[in-house]
């Protein structure tokens, strides 16, 4: 029966390609910030090299996936704070303006407050925002996840897979840079 490692797991529920199922849970352990095959130390300069472009890779699409995450707060804040306002600020003033003569001036003020926020809320469009900085999380956590896998099997792959490896790291990252709010395949 074969084991699988936390990292398989990750990698499965965020819907990356899977791992493969040879890789035991007792042939890993944890380092600074990637995993390295129990017990080996690679003689190979070009897999060494190979290790340190990965982890970089790795490195950096982890930060760059907070960021992306980040930013998916700060613009569901942004999209409630402008349009909760305008809302009630836009009820406010109908109300206002119906109740009495008297109140058509606040009213009018209140209704121009709101039509301010609707419409920065329109020109900010942070719920599109929203979305392409979750498309950039996902396409960032595909970028890890694949060089996390080719970081875990570089020691068992040949010259020519490791380069075909580092070629889909980078390939997955040229995606997720120039098209932030694309989807990956």
């Amino acid at each position: 029966m074969q084991v699988r490692t936390a990292v398989e797991e990750r990698l499965n529920c965020r819907g990356v390609r899977e791992a493969p199922l040879e890789l035991g849970i007792s042939m890993y352990m944890d380092t600074h910030s990637g995993l390295v095959p129990a017990g080996h130390i690679p003689d190979d300069p070009d897999a060494a090299e190979l290790r340190s472009e990965l982890q970089k890779l790795c490195d950096e699409a982890a930060k760059r996936g907070r960021n992306a995450d980040h930013r998916v707060s700060f613009w569901a804040i942004t999209d409630v704070a402008l349009g909760f306002p305008a809302a009630l600020l836009a009820g406010a003033s109908g109300a206002a303006g119906l109740a009495t003569a008297d109140a058509r001036v606040p009213a009018a003020l209140l209704a121009l407050v709101a039509a301010g926020l609707s419409a920065g809320a329109g020109f900010l469009r942070s719920d599109v925002r929203r979305e392409n900085n979750k498309r950039s999380r996902r396409n960032w956590a595909a970028v890890e996840a694949e060089a996390r896998i080719a970081l875990a099997t570089a020691t068992r792959l040949s010259a020519p897979e490791r380069r075909e490896a580092l070629r889909r790291v980078y390939d997955l990252r040229i995606t997720a840079v120039s098209g932030q709010g694309a989807e990956l395949p």
